[in-house]
């Protein structure tokens, strides 16, 4: 009797075990194949950087889902009585704008520079603006205010690099920038890794399953973050 109370509690810490384990650990598809990162100007870096493949990086049903991608240059979001509207035009420029739901209104130019991203939190506007091009990358978070048809804009965080990738965690922004990767919180920053590999690798889409499994989709491959750890795995694709 005490031999099978032992085989049933072996049996069920295993399960514990390896149910943890599947939950901290999210299956990445086999044709990713986890490597070292390559120096940035290695001959290995510059094999990635070349690659025409951009992969893109999404939770779906709770798990993590892959997928080819393409450059996005323009993004939007609806407010009242109208659509605010950004465009990224690279080193030719871009632009904020607001046009309204009444097409016999004009209109109206907000702020340039290019935008990456416009989004809600806490019901106040914000969007981010990043530029890479050459030996200057830039980018900042700034807070959007509305009087009327009078739009204001006032920045909140200097990056010192471009924004690339954005998404909200819990409380958190997570943003990848051109090198780096940042937690904001409470609108402070903390830069969590710096001079990543991923220069000129593009990040493009950041999503989180939990602070164990954050993943960032750049060219040739895919970055798993681990936020308790403070860690970074690089997946290359095999194709």
């Amino acid at each position: 009797m005490k031999l099978k109370t032992k085989y049933l509690f072996f049996f069920i810490l295993l399960t514990l075990c390896f149910a943890s384990y599947s939950q901290n650990h999210q299956s990445i598809p086999k044709d990713f194949i986890e490597t070292i990162p390559p120096k940035v100007e290695s001959e290995e870096w510059y094999k990635l950087n070349n690659s025409q493949n951009e992969f893109g990086v999404k939770i779906s049903k709770g798990k993590l889902a892959i997928e080819k991608t393409k450059e996005n240059n323009k993004c939007s979001l609806k407010i009242t009585d109208g659509t605010l509207v950004g465009m990224d035009g690279g080193e030719f420029g871009g632009q904020l704008i607001f046009e309204p739901d009444d097409k016999t209104k004009s209109t109206i130019k907000i702020n340039r520079g290019n935008v990456k991203y416009i989004f809600n939190y806490k019901n106040k506007t914000y969007f981010i603006l990043g530029y890479a091009h050459m030996a200057t990358s830039t980018g900042a978070l700034y807070e959007l205010e509305r009087k009327n048809n009078d739009f204001t804009s006032k920045m909140l965080i200097d990056f010192g690099d471009a924004p690339q990738a954005f998404t909200i965690y819990k409380d958190k922004f997570l943003v990848a920038t051109f090198e780096n990767f940042f937690i904001i919180q409470d609108f402070k920053k903390e830069l969590v890794f710096e001079k990543i590999f991923w220069y000129a690798l593009y990040p493009n889409s950041i999503a989180v399953v939990d602070d164990e499994n954050v993943f960032v989709g750049i060219r040739s491959g895919i970055v798993k973050i681990d936020l308790k750890e403070k860690t970074l795995k690089f997946f290359k694709n095999a194709n």
